[in-house]
C-alpha cells in the first residue's frame, strides 16, 4: 500500500511495497529457501520486524504444506523502553498493521500468524527448533538485536538460516556489535554477505558455502570475493546489474491492453488499363503520330535556356533540318 496525495493505492507489484529489499537479496532468498525445499528440509518461517511487508510478502511465496509462518513487529503499539519508543516513533511513524496486513493480502490469499509487540515475545509465541529460516530486521538496539539473536539460535532448526539486517550501515551500530559478537562469542558461522544483510548458522557452513561459490561463479551478475577473518570463511557478494526474480503481480494489477493498431483505409490505386487504352500506344504509331519528345536535361538544355532568343531559334531550326534529311 503507497500512499498517493493523501489517497492510499494498493500495490501493483512487490516493487510497489515501500521498504528496502535489495534486488541480491531477493536472489540469495530465493536460492537459500529453494535449497532448503530441495533438500527436503520442513519448517516454519519467521520475520521479526516487517515494516510494510515488502520482505514479507516475499517469504511468505515459499510457505510449504504445513508449515507455519510468523511475523512479529510494534506496528504502532507501544514500545517495551524508552529508547526503542524514540526509534519507533523516528523511522516507522507511518507504520500502522493495517498497512502491512493490506499490503501482504495484496498477494497472498492468508495473513501470516501475527505477533504485535516486542521482539520479547518471539521466545514464548515460537516453538524451539521449529523454524528454517529466520529473517531479522528489527530495532537496531544493541540489546534489542543481542536478544534477537538468541531467539534466532533458538527457534531454528539444524540446516536452518538466518539472515541479520542492516550489520554494517553507519546509522546501526548496534546491530554491527551484536552480530559480530555473536560470530567471535556465540558459535554463529557467517555464510555470506551482500550489501546490508549477513547470511548465517550454527551449523557447520562448509557444504552451503560451497554450493553458493559455485553458483555465484557461473553468474555474470554478482561480483565475488572470499576473504578470511578470526577463522572464518567469508563470503561477498554485490550486484552487477542484477534483475530481481520474478514474482507474481497482486490481486489488484490489470494487465495493458495491447495497442490496436488503427485500419488504414486503402487509397484508392490507379486503375487497370484497359485493353483499349493498353492498346492505344501502338495505335498511335501506327496512325504516324509522333510521340512526345524527351523533355531536355542537363548541361545542353540548361545552356540553350541561358542563350539569346534569336540564337536559339537559329539552333533548333539547324536540327530540325537535319533530322529532314535523315528521313
Amino acid at each position: 500500500m503507497t500512499a498517493t496525495q493523501g489517497a492510499i493505492r494498493p500495490p501493483h507489484r512487490l516493487d510497489d511495497v515501500p521498504g528496502w529489499f535489495p534486488v541480491l537479496d531477493q536472489m540469495l532468498f530465493d536460492w537459500y529457501l529453494d535449497r532448503q525445499e530441495s533438500a527436503g528440509l520442513r519448517g516454519d518461517l519467521l520475520e521479526v520486524g516487517v515494516y510494510m511487508g515488502k520482505s514479507a510478502i516475499f517469504l511468505g511465496r515459499h510457505l510449504q504444506e504445513g508449515e507455519r509462518y510468523t511475523v512479529c513487529d510494534l506496528f504502532e503499539g507501544d514500545a517495551p523502553d524508552n529508547a526503542n519508543q524514540a526509534e519507533s516513533t523516528k523511522s516507522y511513524a507511518a507504520l500502522t498493521r493495517r498497512a502491512f496486513e493490506e499490503n501482504y493480502l495484496s498477494f497472498h490469499d492468508e495473513l501470516p500468524r501475527v505477533l504485535q509487540g516486542p521482539s520479547s515475545l518471539v521466545p514464548t509465541e515460537v516453538r524451539p527448533r521449529s523454524c528454517r529460516f529466520v529473517h531479522i530486521d528489527a530495532s537496531h538496539l544493541y540489546e534489542h538485536v543481542y536478544g534477537d539473536i538468541e531467539a534466532a539460535r533458538e527457534a531454528l532448526l539444524p540446516g536452518g538460516m538466518v539472515v541479520l539486517d542492516d550489520f554494517r550501515s553507519e546509522h546501526t551500530p548496534g546491530v554491527a556489535v551484536a552480530v559480530w559478537e555473536a560470530v567471535l562469542s556465540r558459535g554463529l558461522h557467517p555464510v555470506c554477505l551482500s550489501g546490508q544483510k549477513l547470511y548465517g548458522t550454527w551449523d557447520d557452513p562448509e557444504s552451503v558455502q560451497e554450493e553458493l561459490l559455485a553458483m555465484a561463479r557461473e553468474r555474470t551478475d554478482c561480483h565475488l570475493s572470499v576473504q578470511q577473518a578470526a577463522g572464518h570463511r567469508i563470503i561477498r557478494l554485490k550486484s552487477k546489474g542484477m534483475r530481481a526474480p520474478a514474482f507474481p503481480p497482486s490481486r489488484h494489477h490489470v494487465e495493458s491492453p495491447e495497442p490496436v493498431a488503427a485500419e488504414i483505409p486503402a487509397q484508392p490505386g490507379p486503375a487497370a488499363a484497359s485493353p483499349a487504352a493498353a492498346a492505344q500506344p501502338s495505335r498511335q504509331a501506327s496512325q504516324g503520330r509522333r510521340t512526345p519528345a524527351p523533355v531536355r536535361s542537363g548541361a545542353r538544355g540548361i545552356a540553350l535556356d541561358l542563350l539569346p532568343p534569336i540564337v536559339t531559334r537559329a539552333i533548333r531550326r539547324a536540327r530540325a533540318a537535319r533530322r529532314s534529311a535523315g528521313r
